[in-house]
């Protein structure tokens, strides 16, 4: 006789087939230790951006199977799952999956028969207690205790460590303390996108590191293949700018005269006239070279004036120019890659 299924099977099978064959990231997430009050608040917090299914494993691996996947598959995926549940998005890529479940993570209260996931130490110094029954509580869970200046006080750092059971009176002690050595959260295991199984240490990422690197990266690259002389349509506007600002320094050096040059030539030669002929006697200067060299005095006065001020104020918003210029330069590297 063949034993009759139940028909929640069956709708749950169906569920998940349509979900494991379906387009989009299809993940595993480990939910065991959520309390239900929390793991609604979860999933509401993340229902717009992706659904989570929960079901059985047994079920998970028929509706795989169903879904033509290949069965290795399902078991990297529910490696680690102790209470798994299934998570399927088609606007968000594996990687930011990840990143949405990793802000779930939230530390609970220790029950009774738990073991401390990590090293737990509780700091010396005054606590928000008043005198009471609380110091000989603290001692009895081993936190020495004591009553100073009116508070009760932790008499020196206790560590609990990792592996180490918790029992009731220490998990309501640490509570009080605002300890909560417990993590729970949507915690992903596995995830699959494109045909490509990712586990979740593939996917934990420094985004921000990342980025600084490519950004290094690409600056450093932009600086060799100036330097090298390497032309393509990134580096081209530099060098022509670089070559000819170059090119018109040799010029100027050399007296060359054209029409980029005439005028700064012809400007510094006047320059220097007029310093030679400000060291000589004024009666050997006519009216005309008297007046040239009175004016020139009298800008260089305003000038040296001018950059006072500039210098006085410049020191105020120096803090602002140079952010603007870091503005400045991470725009050009944005625009280097478009």
């Amino acid at each position: 006789m063949i034993p009759k299924v139940a028909g929640w099977k069956k709708d749950s099978v169906s569920e998940l087939t349509e979900i494991f064959s379906s387009d989009g990231v299809v993940a595993v997430i480990d939910v065991s230790g959520v309390p239900a009050k929390n793991m609604i608040d979860m999933r509401k917090t993340l229902r717009e951006r992706m659904s989570i299914t929960m079901a059985k494993k047994s079920l998970m691996r028929i509706a795989w199977n169903e879904a033509g996947r290949s069965p290795d598959g399902i078991e990297i995926l529910l490696d680690g799952a102790d209470q798994p549940c299934v998570v399927h998005s088609d606007s968000m890529n594996a990687f930011e999956i990840f990143g949405e479940l990793e802000k779930t993570r939230q530390g609970r209260a220790a029950k009774a028969g738990e073991t401390f996931p990590d090293d737990v130490t509780i700091p010396a110094g005054p606590t928000e207690f008043g005198p009471g029954p609380i110091v000989g509580e603290f001692n009895a869970v081993g936190i020495p205790a004591k009553i100073d200046k009116g508070k009760v006080a932790i008499q020196k750092a206790t560590t609990f460590s990792k592996g180490e059971e918790i029992s009731a009176d220490l998990g309501i002690m640490l509570s009080k303390l605002g300890v909560n050595p417990i993590e729970i959260g949507l915690i992903l295991t596995g995830a699959i996108e494109e045909g490509h199984i990712f586990s979740s240490s593939d996917l934990d990422l420094d985004t921000d590191g990342l980025r600084n690197d490519i950004l290094s990266a690409t600056s450093g690259a932009f600086n060799l293949a100036c330097n090298v002389r390497w032309l393509s349509s990134t580096t081209l506007p530099t060098l022509l700018s670089k070559a000819s600002s170059e090119s018109l320094s040799v010029a100027m050096e050399a007296e060359i005269i054209n029409e980029k040059t005439a005028t700064a030539i012809l400007s510094s030669a006047r320059t220097r006239a007029l310093s030679l002929a400000g060291q000589l006697d004024s009666s050997a200067l006519d009216e005309e070279l008297l007046a040239a060299i009175g004016a020139a005095s009298q800008s260089a006065e305003v000038a040296v004036s001018e950059a006072t001020k500039s210098e006085e104020s410049e020191d105020g918003s120096s803090n602002e120019e140079e952010e603007e210029e870091e503005e400045a330069e991470f725009g050009g590297l944005g625009d280097l890659f478009g």
